[in-house]
């Protein structure tokens, strides 16, 4: 025969049940797309195998640059953007304390003091007693919410969501601070090397400023010619100061990523940089859903707006407080006397009936923040699967656009050269010496930048595949809480996001 569980059993049961809660927020799934299984670009890119996913090091050592290595690792460790981004991380695991501290009852001591006098007509005074006398007394509280509707557990998964959310913005950070230093590295150098085209081309254009004048001073040709010549001399090196200007504008950005003083700060001169154009491991396209810290991001923050809903459902059930008071108080010091004992003990609970449509309203509001995220999240993946494909598509297209460039330099060149020989012959007028030189050094101008373009396009096309960052790298959510409330130690000071 079944034993009928008693009275004290069954509101055992319904204490238990009431504080495990009832979470109101709705159960979250991580957004999910149909993705292709390839890309439609098409370039110099191997694909990648799963055990290329694991990062074997800083993306920009592909490009085997000890200079460029060293400046990426000092933006990783003095760049002051970096690091006040890292500080909103430690500022949002901060917030998941804050949030957490509400599971908890909170408690508190006093004591107090203080010597009392009434006036001699106070009314109803007619016990003889006196009219002057101490109060001395000390005790405790303690006050505690039971979180029956999840309210504040979902402030902490909201927080903690945040949280991740927050590590992955700073890894997208670092990763657009490293992208543009590498960018900049590889203009500056790209300047350097147009700047030694430019004094090549400044020289020969001497040359023929020389020739020309001989010429005219041997009535062989006129003055046009010489001013032409001196024209083109001119010219150039008016475009060789620019290019110098531009290359110290970006040293000082360099410096600045790099966290040095741009007035002390220099890069060496490098001219014909041979800065390897590295294969970079694409993958299929599900992989950049993990390998994009923005991507993240926008996910994390879908699932703390998820969290949200949990907590505006909440305030439609009632707020239940529980308060205790206890301490000794007396006219003198015998404080400790169980006779001068007191406590208090007691329950509150508030559910509000009208309130104009707020409640409502905040439901509704984080419905649509819910619904926001996600389309923000759909926005994002978006733009990442653009942004591959078109440096994909620009990977292939630069590869072949240089070497058309490089034959059209070498036919200029070789126009310029035969032009300037007729000319010296006096076989052919200065015009067209003066049309082959600005062919020959416009292409000779645009095969660099062709390849300091093929160098960019390799640092955008790593940074869109998400610099070897990946989801793993994450903080769990039990790892952005910042300190455990029970522990007597010392909170650390100086918590940033894990390496």
């Amino acid at each position: 025969m079944r034993r009928i569980p008693n009275a004290l059993n069954l509101s055992c049961l319904a204490v238990a049940m009431l504080l495990s809660g009832c979470d109101l927020a709705p159960v979250y799934h991580p957004p999910s797309m149909i993705l292709p299984s390839d890309y439609r670009g098409s370039g110099p890119f191997v694909r990648a195998n799963p055990q290329d996913q694991v990062p074997r090091g800083p993306w920009w050592q592909m490009f085997d640059d000890p200079e460029l290595d060293r400046l990426e690792r000092q933006l990783d460790a003095a760049n002051p953007d970096l690091q006040a981004a890292e500080e909103t991380y430690t500022q949002a695991r901060d917030v998941v304390g804050e949030a957490q501290s509400g599971l908890y009852p909170q408690i508190g001591v006093q004591a107090f003091t203080s010597e009392n006098k009434e006036s001699v007509h106070t009314l109803f005074h007619g016990s003889g007693g006196p009219y002057q006398e101490q109060s001395n007394g000390y005790g405790g509280a303690a006050t505690w919410e039971p979180d029956f509707w999840d309210e504040i557990r979902n402030s902490v998964k909201r927080a903690k969501a945040n949280a991740q959310g927050t590590s992955a913005e700073v890894a997208s950070a670092r990763l657009s601070l490293e992208m543009d230093l590498a960018n900049d590295y590889m203009a500056a150098h790209g300047l350097d090397t147009e700047h030694a085209a430019y004094v090549q081309a400044i020289a020969l254009y001497d040359k023929a400023v020389t020739i020309t004048k001989m010429r005219f001073a041997g009535k062989i040709s006129s003055g046009l010619d010489v001013a032409r010549a001196e024209n083109q001399l001119s010219s150039a090196q008016a475009m060789d100061t620019e290019v110098q200007a531009q290359r110290a504008v970006l040293e000082h950005a360099i410096a600045v990523l790099a966290g040095e003083n741009p007035t002390t700060f220099r890069l060496p001169v490098r001219v014909d940089a041979q800065i390897a154009l590295p294969e970079i491991p694409v993958g299929v396209p599900s992989d950049l859903l993990q390998r994009r810290p923005d991507i993240a991001e926008a996910e994390r923050t879908m699932a703390a707006a998820n969290a949200a809903i949990g907590v505006s459902r909440a305030a439609f059930y009632p707020n239940i407080r529980l308060n205790a008071m206890a301490g000794f108080e007396d006219t003198g010091l015998a404080l400790a006397s169980l006779p001068n004992t007191l406590w208090a003990l007691g329950a509150s609970a508030m559910l509000p009936l009208f309130e104009g449509g707020l409640r409502k309203a905040e439901l509704q509001q984080s419905w649509s923040q819910f619904s926001q995220a996600g389309d923000n999240y759909r926005s994002t993946v978006l733009a990442a699967f653009k942004q591959v494909e078109d440096d994909l598509v620009l990977t292939s297209k630069l590869g072949t656009e240089a070497e058309q460039q490089q034959a059209a330099l070498q036919s200029a060149l070789k126009v310029q050269n035969i032009s300037m020989s007729l000319y010296t012959d006096g076989l052919d007028n200065y015009l067209n010496v003066t049309v082959a030189q600005i062919a020959a050094l416009t292409a000779q101008i645009a095969e660099v930048q062709v390849q300091t373009r093929r160098l960019q396009t390799a640092v955008a096309l790593t940074g869109a595949l998400g610099g070897g960052w990946s989801t793993a790298q994450l903080p769990t959510p039990g790892q952005t809480v910042p300190f455990n409330p029970l522990s007597m130690r010392t909170a650390p000071t100086d918590v940033h996001e894990p390496q």
